[in-house]
């Protein structure tokens, strides 16, 4: 799998992008112990992959936040 460094894309993006790779780790701890019968271990890693995702979500809608200055997105006229 390639995952893309976010170099152009500033910080928050690649801060989501390392949240990611985290959740993706995470993830693939969570189904191995699963199948190691590790229930508890297993647990631990799916709810630390969901945080991670979350954290991900929250610094992409940082990305797309509009910018200082600029009317927010209310509906409102400038």
């Amino acid at each position: 799998m390639i995952i893309p460094d976010g170099a152009d894309n500033g910080p928050m993006l690649q801060e989501a992008t390392r949240e990611l790779e985290a959740a993706i780790h995470d993830a693939r701890v969570a189904f191995d112990c699963i199948g190691l019968g590790e229930i508890d271990r297993a647990h631990t890693s799916a709810v630390t992959a969901r945080v991670a995702i979350d954290a991900a979500v929250t610094a992409m809608q940082a990305a797309l936040a509009p910018s200082a200055g600029h009317p927010a997105d209310s509906g409102e006229l400038p």
